[in-house]
């Protein structure tokens, strides 16, 4: 059995301590916009923050894990879509296929987080996630932009509630 704070929810999943955290979020909770990829933990598609950092579930065993780590998923990012990086990806039309773009966007909101004005270096070497469609231009686009509209918001409606 594993207990785990998933999206602000803690659950009890009967699974085996060596079970890849990306197979409970999926299978044992329901949360299917983390992507299975490559299962090395090389791709990013499975992509998710642990204690606000960004991970990789598929090579994450569950009984490394806390019942006080906090774990979010693209879904618990926001339930509405209206985060800055989700609006940003919708603004600037980013996937084409959009089989990786969950990670994607879990790894621009982390790398935001850190550093609110990143430089493209700084974007290129946070995300390293792939995409076989090839939309990193547009990837770096919109996560500057999401970094201008979380400039511009409100300082409580900022993401995470932060001034």
């Amino acid at each position: 059995m594993a207990k785990l704070n998933i999206n602000g929810r803690v659950r009890v999943v009967p699974v085996e301590d060596d079970t890849p955290l990306l197979w409970v979020i999926r299978e044992q909770v329901g949360l299917t916009g983390t992507k299975y990829g490559c299962g090395v933990a090389e791709c990013g598609a499975c992509a998710v923050h642990i204690n606000g950092e960004v991970q990789r579930s598929c090579a994450i065993p569950v009984g490394s894990l806390k019942a006080t780590d906090r774990i979010v998923t693209i879904e618990g990012l926001s339930p509405t879509s209206s985060h800055p990086v989700q609006k940003a990806w919708a603004a600037l039309d980013v996937p084409q296929c959009g089989y990786c773009h969950s990670g994607q966007i879990m790894a621009a909101a982390a790398l935001l987080a850190q550093h609110p004005h990143p430089t493209d270096p700084q974007i290129d070497e946070a995300m390293t996630g792939i995409c076989r469609c090839g939309t990193y231009q547009r990837i770096r686009a919109a996560v500057h932009l999401a970094a201008d509209a979380i400039d511009a918001a409100p300082a409580g409606r900022k993401p995470g509630g932060k001034a």
